[in-house]
């Protein structure tokens, strides 16, 4: 039996059983289905998943509340997914038949050559819990449009989110086009490993990531793998300060920190670096944290008390290597009773020898930094194991562009951070992953090239 605990009061919400009796039948129609589903045509096939789109985003009320109940994320600030939802499935679907037709590559009158783009077939997307809606369509929406089939695997935190898509493709898409399951880690390696599926997108962690990675070591497929994140900030000393810093605050405890792509370490020039850090704070004691269903609270719990617990033992050792905490606790009113609900902290006088600073917290917290130049401040956000997005704040966009040729990471921001534009594709590196979701890229990820040299005459 799958549970659900929400962080709202740590009871159970929701109770699912696992599907392994179900894994079976389910790769089977899905196999099935996709013939059908491709030959359709690209032009069929947008319009249908347009209409899985609007009817998805009909139900925005009840998906905000479950989303709240879920994940714990503020009801005032669910809706926004939705309209990430929109902004991400929209584009993939207004490029799919552009960048699906053929290559017409013909140089003789007597021949016919193009390259078509050919639909791998099954895609196994296994989705997490943080934003189960907007990690989901990264990969939803390309595969369908490309003539894949799908079956969707999410968190156990999140088994709602599955369920709502899946109503809304029973509604308007073919039979078995779109599928789900409830699993266990266990049996959704051995969905990865069998040989009907033709692709996997995971997002989650880095361990999870090599047990993906091994569970298709007996058969050639490609997959998109996003999973742990440290993403820095540079704030350099010619910035616009006051929206920097209202950037960067929100970019660092929005959802209360649990974003792939959220602030988790800032470097600031050492020349603005006072007034940099007295605006943040002040900036901070504006969050009310508290039952994330009251609208007037902008702050939840965090997902777990395992996750609380995690990231309170990480400052508590960064602290005691010297560490200090600027924000107090005090000053704010929320649920003691309950040991997810965690105040923003801002944690100074840090360095690279604390976890804080090089591992992933993914909590409502964030560590700052004193720089000398832009050398140094490269230096440090280089210095991770990780590498999702990172940006740079300042009025210099050629100076930008420059560090930003420099900085190892899958995405560079100038003056924006916590964000996803879907004309972009969305990649990491080192320990963050590999493949690509969204832009045109993914179509090529998401399908295989298929060469016709046709001679008309003998």
């Amino acid at each position: 039996m799958q549970q659900t605990i929400t962080p709202i009061d740590n009871t159970v919400y929701i109770e699912r059983e696992y599907n392994s009796d179900k894994i079976e039948n389910t790769i089977t129609s899905s196999t099935n289905a996709q013939i059908g589903w491709y030959n359709l045509g690209v032009k069929e096939r947008v319009n249908l998943l347009k209409k899985f789109v609007d009817d998805f985003l009909s139900k925005e009320q009840i998906i905000s509340e479950e989303l709240s109940r879920q994940i714990g994320r503020p009801i005032s600030q669910a809706v926004g997914e939705l309209k990430g939802f929109k902004e991400r499935a929209d584009y993939m679907l207004s490029i799919a038949e552009k960048k699906l037709s053929d290559i017409d590559v013909t140089k003789d009158s007597n021949f016919k050559s193009f390259i078509r783009r050919r639909a791998l077939g099954v895609v196994f997307v296994i989705a997490p819990w943080n934003y189960p809606y907007l990690t989901a369509v990264n990969s939803i929406i390309p595969a369908l449009a490309a003539g894949n089939t799908v079956i969707l695997k999410h968190s156990a935190q999140t088994p709602l989110c599955a369920e709502q898509l899946y109503e809304s493709a029973k509604k308007t898409l073919p039979k078995d086009v779109f599928n789900y399951l409830h699993l266990n880690h266990k049996d959704g390696l051995k969905v990865v490993s069998d040989n009907r599926i033709n692709f996997v997108s995971f997002t989650g962690s880095v361990k999870a990531g090599y047990d993906v990675q091994k569970a298709t070591h007996t058969k050639f497929i490609d997959m998109a793998l996003e999973l742990g994140g440290k993403d820095p900030a540079y704030a350099r000393y010619d910035c616009d300060l006051d929206k920097t810093v209202e950037n960067l605050v929100d970019g660092s405890f929005f959802n209360s920190g649990q974003s792939c792509c959220g602030i988790e370490r800032i470097y600031v020039d050492e020349k603005i670096y006072d007034n940099f850090l007295e605006k943040f704070i002040s900036l901070s004691y504006n969050y009310k944290l508290g039952n994330p269903l009251e609208k007037e609270n902008n702050l939840g719990p965090v997902v777990k008390l395992s996750a609380a617990e995690f990231i309170v033992n990480q400052m508590e050792k960064a602290v005691s290597k010297g560490a200090k905490k600027m924000i107090d606790e005090n000053k704010f009113k929320f649920p003691k009773e309950h040991k997810n609900y965690l105040v923003p902290q801002v944690l100074t006088n840090v360095n690279h020898e604390m976890d804080f600073m090089t591992e992933e917290t993914f909590g409502p917290c964030v560590g700052i930094m004193k720089v000398k130049n832009e050398d140094e401040a490269v230096s440090l956000m280089n210095d991770s194991p990780y590498g999702l997005t990172a940006s740079i704040w300042t009025n210099d966009i050629e100076i930008a562009e420059r560090i930003g040729n420099q900085v190892q990471t899958g995405t560079f921001f100038m003056n924006r951070c916590d964000y996803l534009d879907p004309a972009l594709s969305w990649t990491g590196v080192k320990e963050t992953g590999k493949g690509c979701s969204l832009s045109e890229i993914a179509y090529e990820k998401l399908t295989s090239p298929k060469s016709f040299h046709l001679r008309k005459k003998q």
